[in-house]
C-alpha cells in the first residue's frame, strides 16, 4: 500500500503522549508493589505495546483505559517466557538489564531492523556481571542474576543502555557505578530517566557528568498517580508543518521538559520561522527561512524533520555529528538523502553529516519510507512544500510511534489518498 499526501496544513493539534516518558513510567510502575495510575490520554503505539506486554509476562498487570493506565507491580517475577520487542530498540535495551536484575530467564526476539541494531556494548558489560547470552545478537536468551559493580561505556553509545542500567541496578543488593569515558550523547533521555526514578523514590547520585553512583538495595515506591508528558519528538512534525505551511498550534508540550527534542523550537526560530509561546501551546507560522548548522548529537530523532525544513531554507544547511542516525530503524542519513533527492531537493550525504541546499519549492514524487516511522512522517510534511503530491511506500510504519498521524494530517487540511 502507498499513500499520496499533499496540501496545506493549519489549525491546532494536541501533542501525543511522549513514547520515551511512557516507556519509563510503565517500567518503573511495574517494579513497584501495589498500583500506580499513569495519566496518559494516548494512542497505543506498537513500541509501548511491546514494553507493556513484556512487563506483563514478567508478572505485572497493565490495564489501558481511555485516559490512563493502571499498573499493578510485579510481586514474584515469572520465568521462561518470550520477550517480543517487536521493532522497539528502547524496549530491548531497557528490559534486558531490568529482567536480568529480576533473574528472569527469558528469550528476546524482535522484528524488522531490530536484530541488526547494535547491543554489543551492553551485552559485554552484562556478561562481565554474570549474565549469560545464548547469542551475540537477536534472537537470544538470557540467564543468570545480574551482579552489581562498575559498568563502563564510551559516551557515544546509545543512551538507552544507560537508562536500562539505571532502571535495573538499584534493585541489586550491592552498590554500582556507571562510568563514561567521554561525554554522553542524547543526554536529555538520561535526564528523563533520572527524573522518573526520582518520582518513584530511587536515588541516583551524579558525582560528575561522567559518572552515576547507584546505591543497591533500593525499592521502587509508587507515587500513586503520575502524568506522562507530551511528546516533543512527534510534536516536532507539526511544528515543522507550521514553518512550511501554517499556522499550526501544538498544545500539551512542556517548555520545562527534559526532552532534548524541545530544541526544535529554538532551531525553527533560528531558521526564521515565527514561533509564539502561550502556556503549554506553541504556534508556528512561516517566515523567511534561512540555512543553519544543526548539531545532531543530542537530537537524533528530529534530524529527519529538520532536514525537511532545511530543504526549503535559503542557503546551505549543515547537519553534523549525526553518525548514530545510521543505526536507527533505518539508516536515516541515507534514507533522508534518498527521499529528499527523490522529490527534488539538493542534498549531500557524508559519513556523519548532511548538507542541504534549500529551494523555495520542490517537485514531489515517490519515496520509500524504509519502514521507518520518522522517515514516513517527515516525507508527509515535506509534501507541504511540493508542487505535486508525495507518494509514500509503506506509510503505515508510523504505527510504531504515532498511529493517528495521517488522521491528524487530514484533520489539519491535508489530503491523504490510498493508491
Amino acid at each position: 500500500m502507498n499513500y499520496s499526501v499533499h496540501g496545506t496544513l493549519s489549525g491546532s493539534v494536541q501533542a501525543p503522549v511522549s513514547k520515551s516518558d511512557l516507556h519509563r513510567l510503565i517500567i518503573a510502575a511495574a517494579l513497584c508493589p501495589g498500583d500506580t495510575t499513569v495519566i496518559a490520554p494516548y494512542t497505543l503505539n506498537d513500541d509501548i505495546r511491546a514494553t507493556a506486554s513484556i512487563m506483563e509476562m514478567a508478572g505485572a498487570s497493565i490495564v489501558f483505559e481511555k485516559t490512563h493506565i493502571t499498573v499493578r507491580g510485579i510481586l514474584q517475577p515469572k520465568q521462561d517466557f518470550c520477550a517480543d520487542c517487536q521493532e522497539s530498540g528502547s524496549t530491548l535495551r531497557f528490559l534486558v538489564p531490568v529482567l536480568a536484575a529480576l533473574n528472569a530467564r527469558c528469550r528476546f526476539v524482535g522484528e524488522g531492523r531490530l536484530p541488526q541494531r547494535p547491543i554489543t556494548p551492553l551485552r559485554e558489560q552484562l556478561e562481565k556481571h554474570d549474565v549469560s547470552f545464548s547469542a551475540e545478537n537477536l534472537p537470544f536468551s538470557i540467564s543468570g542474576q545480574l551482579r552489581s559493580g562498575v559498568y563502563t561505556f564510551p559516551g557515544n553509545v546509545s543512551s538507552q543502555y544507560i537508562t536500562g542500567l539505571l532502571l535495573a541496578l538499584p534493585l541489586l543488593p550491592g552498590d554500582s557505578r556507571i562510568v563514561l569515558t567521554s561525554p554522553l550523547e542524547s543526554q536529555g533521555y538520561v535526564d528523563m530517566t533520572l527524573s522518573v526514578l526520582q518520582r518513584f523514590g530511587i536515588v541516583i547520585d551524579c558525582p560528575s557528568p561522567l559518572e552515576f553512583s547507584i546505591r543497591g538495595g533500593q525499592s521502587y515506591r509508587s507515587p500513586g498517580r503520575v502524568t506522562a508528558e507530551g511528546d516533543w519528538s512527534n510534536g516536532a512534525f507539526w511544528l515543522a508543518a507550521g514553518a512550511l505551511s501554517g499556522p499550526v498550534t501544538v498544545s500539551g508540550l512542556q517548555l520545562s521538559s527534559l526532552q532534548g527534542d524541545k530544541a526544535v523550537c529554538s532551531i525553527l526560530e533560528k531558521m526564521g520561522a515565527n514561533v509564539r509561546y502561550q502556556g503549554d501551546s506553541i504556534a508556528v507560522e512561516p517566515g523567511k527561512l534561512q540555512a543553519v548548522t544543526i548539531d545532531g548529537s543530542q537530537i537524533p530523532d528530529i534530524v529527519p524533520i529538520l532536514a525537511v525544513v532545511a530543504a526549503f531554507a535559503e542557503g546551505s544547511s549543515h547537519i553534523v555529528n549525526a553518525g548514530r542516525l545510521r543505526i536507527k530503524e533505518s539508516d536515516r542519513l541515507t534514507a533522508v538523502a534518498q527521499c529528499l533527492s527523490a522529490i527534488g531537493a539538493q542534498i549531500q550525504e557524508g559519513s556523519d553529516f548532511l548538507t542541504i541546499t534549500g529551494k523555495t519549492v520542490l517537485q514531489g514524487g515517490s519515496v520509500d519510507s524504509f519502514g521507518d516511522h520518522r522517515i514516513a512522517m517527515s516525507m508527509a510534511i515535506a509534501s507541504l512544500g511540493c508542487e505535486n503530491p508525495v507518494r509514500i511506500a509503506d506509510p503505515l510504519c508510523v504505527k510504531k510511534s504515532y498511529p493517528g498521524f495521517y488522521e491528524e494530517f487530514s484533520r489539519l487540511g491535508g489530503a491523504v489518498d490510498v493508491i
